[in-house]
C-alpha cells in the first residue's frame, strides 16, 4: 500500500513516516513510479514504532528494540526508566529544599551525589548484562539514597566504580543462556521489585516469615538437596555464578565497599545474617547449602 493509506491505518502523518524511513527504522520498497510500497511487515513495524514513540523512546532505542528478538532491550529500558523516575523524585526533593531556603552550595553537593548514584547504577547495569544485571541494579539502587559525606564513603565509591569498570564479562554457555532467557522472559521490573520487597520482609521479620511460609521453605530446601536440582540447568548456573563472584572480586571488593558506602546496606547485611541464623536453627541442613554458595 502507499504512504497515505499506511498513515490512515497507523494514525501517523506522512511526515512522521518519512522521518522513520530516513532514520532507517522502516524500509518500504520503492516502486518504478517513485512511490513507496508498504508491505504487511512494514505496517507491523510502523505500529510498533508508533507505540514505542508514545512511550517516550527515541529513534535510537526504537532501532535497538526492533532489532532485538529476545526482548532484552525493552527490559533494560524498563529498568533505566525506573531509575530515571527515582532520580526525578530526588531532584524534585532537592528543588523543594532550594525553594525553602537551602543554599545553592548545599544543593550543588546533593546534586553531585545524585549524579554519582546514577553513574553507579548505570555501571551495574552495564557490568552485569541481562536478567542478573537488571536484578542487581534494582537491588543496590535501593541503598544508594544516602549522602556521601565521609572520606571512607568517597573511597568506597571509587573502589566500586573501578570494580565495575574492570569486572570481567559474565557469560553463560548457549544452552544455559537459553534456559535463563526462557525462565525470566516474563519477569519485568515490577516483578523484580516485588521479589526484592518479599526478600526485605523475610529479613526484617524472619520468625514470622518462616512460620507463615513453612511449607514453601521445606519444599525449597528439599529440592535444593535433590539429585533433580543437582542435575538441572539451575544448579549449573548457580555454580557458575558463585565461581564468577569469587574470582571477579564481587565478594571481596564490591560487597565490602558497598557496606562502607551505604550504612543502610550494611544494616541490611546484618539483618540478613540474623535471618539466616533463624533459618539454620529451624533447618540445620540449610547451613550446608549456604556454605556451598559462599
Amino acid at each position: 500500500m502507499l504512504i497515505n493509506e499506511a498513515g490512515k491505518i497507523t494514525n501517523l502523518t506522512k511526515k512522521a513516516i518519512e522521518y522513520y524511513i530516513e532514520q532507517n527504522l522502516i524500509f518500504p520498497e520503492m516502486l518504478d513510479n517513485g512511490y513507496r510500497d508498504f508491505s504487511d511487515n512494514d505496517m507491523e513495524r510502523l505500529k510498533k514504532i508508533s507505540i514505542l514513540r508514545k512511550l517516550g523512546l527515541g529513534t535510537g532505542d526504537i532501532k535497538n528494540v526492533l532489532a532485538d528478538e529476545k526482548g532484552d532491550v525493552l527490559k533494560r529500558i524498563s529498568v533505566q526508566n525506573e531509575l530515571a523516575v527515582q532520580k526525578e523524585r530526588a531532584k524534585n526533593d532537592i528543588l523543594a529544599k532550594l525553594s525553602c531556603g537551602k543554599s545553592y552550595d548545599e544543593i550543588s553537593t546533593e546534586l553531585d551525589e545524585l549524579e554519582q548514584r546514577a553513574t553507579m547504577t548505570e555501571k551495574l547495569l552495564d557490568a552485569f548484562p541481562g536478567y542478573y544485571g537488571r536484578f542487581l541494579c534494582l537491588n543496590f539502587a535501593r541503598f544508594l539514597n544516602e549522602p556521601i559525606h565521609t572520606e571512607e564513603q568517597k573511597q568506597a565509591y571509587q573502589v566500586i566504580i573501578e570494580f565495575l569498570d574492570n569486572v570481567p564479562s559474565l557469560e553463560f554457555p548457549e544452552t544455559l543462556q537459553a534456559y535463563l532467557e526462557e525462565g525470566t522472559k516474563n519477569i519485568g521490573t515490577e516483578k523484580m521489585n516485588q521479589m526484592l520487597e518479599k526478600t526485605k520482609e523475610s529479613i526484617e521479620n524472619p520468625e514470622t516469615f518462616f512460620n507463615e511460609n513453612k511449607e514453601m521453605t521445606e519444599h525449597y530446601l528439599k529440592y535444593m538437596q535433590s539429585d533433580e536440582y543437582k542435575n538441572s540447568p539451575m544448579y549449573q548456573m548457580q555454580s557458575m555464578l558463585v565461581e564468577f563472584n569469587k574470582n571477579s572480586g564481587y565478594y571481596d571488593i564490591f560487597i565490602p565497599a558497598m557496606k562502607k558506602l551505604s550504612p543502610a546496606y550494611a544494616e541490611y547485611c546484618k539483618q540478613s545474617e540474623i535471618a539466616n541464623e533463624v533459618l539454620y536453627a529451624k533447618y540445620p541442613e540449610a547451613r550446608k547449602l549456604d556454605n556451598y554458595n559462599k
